[in-house]
């Protein structure tokens, strides 16, 4: 069990019309939440999404995300859509611990209370029972996941008319940061990602997990690593604290076409290099870059319950999940997260350009 929990927190981060405005989605008191399924031709298999969204009253009160770690996120499972024409947020989430889409509630509930529709797969292989270090780093398959997740939406009965195609963005934490900048044209070198684990200096708790479970990431095949998976459908991405952003074309960045934003967690000077993204948003031609000094990478996770970090000891988890970079409670820095995201997205999706 130990050495189960003992993975990849690094590289992260239960459910099962009124009169329109164009482009301006209101806030909404309620949030749905509830599963629909996309096909994966490239998985094989259809792909698991959660979806967030403005609701009316109604459905079952749930909590998601909650663990014996951290603290969930309420929402009603299939309550009523409010009616009306939304902004979509694509959304990607981590691994290990944040590896799923119930993780990222504590961001996804107040965006769709903001007006948005967030829509989430599960990234097979990255956490749960069936994670594997072998899946986790085939980080080329994320993208394809998102690209599905906004074919199925598209065409889902229940939320076809209520999204603005022409108003999509894309999210990601950490790994899932990495997903979204694949999304926007970036490619990754497979040579970079086939030495990342040849020592630990550039993520000792991932590849650590990943030398334990057998992988050689010089053995894997890396065919398709480096393809394009640009979808253009996205108008604007972000990316909080993406990792690993060392393992990417970076002559690519500079054709990338539209803005995106990226949010570095911690003070300049400590940001593991794996995830410092700076010089990054730099090379993108509308790239925007600040940081959050009194916060850390695992700021991207749950608020942590009374007692987590003792028994995230016992379990020998490996890593700080509870620790924050400064003077600031994980709910403050949640709380100036959700501001930069629910402006920068309001900013690019609810306004006329």
């Amino acid at each position: 069990m130990k050495l189960l929990i003992k993975i990849a927190t690094m590289f992260c981060s239960t459910i099962s019309p009124i009169l329109m405005v164009h482009h301006s989605a209101a806030a909404s008191e309620f949030v749905g939440v509830r599963q629909i399924v996309a096909p994966s031709k490239e998985r094989g298999s259809d792909l698991t999404v959660t979806v967030w969204y403005p609701a009316d009253p109604g459905g079952k009160p749930v909590t998601l995300g909650e663990s014996v770690f951290f603290v969930g996120t309420n929402a009603m499972l299939e309550a009523p859509s409010s009616r009306g024409k939304y902004p979509l947020i694509l959304l990607s989430h981590g691994a290990g611990l944040g590896g799923t889409p119930q993780a990222m509630s504590w961001i996804a509930t107040p965006l769709a209370k903001q007006g948005f529709i967030v829509a989430a797969p599960t990234h097979p292989g990255n956490a749960g029972a069936n994670r594997s270090a072998a899946e986790t780093m085939k980080l080329w398959l994320r993208p394809a996941d998102i690209t599905a997740t906004l074919d199925a939406i598209e065409k889902d009965a229940l939320f076809k008319d209520s999204i603005e195609a022409d108003r999509v963005g894309a999210l990601g934490l950490s790994a899932g940061g990495n997903t979204v900048l694949a999304l926007v044209g970036a490619r990754i070198d497979p040579v970079r990602l086939a030495s990342y684990c040849d020592t630990d200096t550039l993520n000792p708790s991932l590849c650590g997990w990943v030398r334990q479970s057998g992988v050689d990431l010089h053995a894997m095949d890396m065919k398709l690593a480096s393809r394009n998976n640009e979808d253009k459908r996205i108008q604007f991405a972000m990316a909080i604290d993406p990792a690993p952003v060392d393992v990417f074309q970076a002559n690519t960045f500079s054709d990338v076409s539209i803005p995106v934003e990226i949010v570095n967690l911690g003070r300049p000077g400590k940001i593991p290099r794996t995830a410092l993204a700076s010089g990054i948003a730099k090379a993108i031609q509308e790239g925007k870059y600040s940081t959050i000094e009194d916060a850390s990478h695992y700021s991207m996770f749950g608020e942590c319950k009374p007692g987590a970090a003792e028994i995230a000891d016992s379990e020998q988890v490996g890593d700080p999940i509870c620790s924050d970079g400064g003077g600031q409670s994980r709910l403050e820095v949640h709380n100036q997260l959700l501001k930069m995201v629910t402006e920068a997205f309001d900013r690019e999706l609810k306004t006329d350009r």
